[in-house]
């Protein structure tokens, strides 16, 4: 599996890349910020000035069923926000 698992498209993303040329991705757990930089690069073909990163912990979730009480986590992830230099911009719907 690739670095990059998905882009985050919600409207606050969507509006930091209109203003501030900046975009998010849900990346794998392990990369660091020099293997995220490069396949963001080459991926999109976009050059990139700054990556930072946060890892996410997964939340508990429990609901009431017929059945009893059903308890769980979501997943632990890791986010990179990425911002390009000049300007560059991906568009995430160019082939759909």
């Amino acid at each position: 599996m690739g670095i990059i698992i998905k882009p985050i498209v919600t409207e606050k993303m969507t509006a930091q890349g209109e203003k501030l040329n900046r975009y998010g991705f849900i990346v794998d757990r392990g990369a660091n910020k020099i293997q995220i930089k490069t396949a963001v690069e080459q991926m999109y073909n976009v050059s990139v000035a700054a990556v930072n990163t946060l890892n996410y912990h997964g939340k508990r979730k429990s609901r009431y069923t017929k059945s009893g009480m059903l308890r769980g986590r979501m997943n632990h992830f890791k986010k990179a926000y990425v911002t390009l230099a000049g300007e560059d911009k991906i568009d995430f719907y160019s082939n759909i």
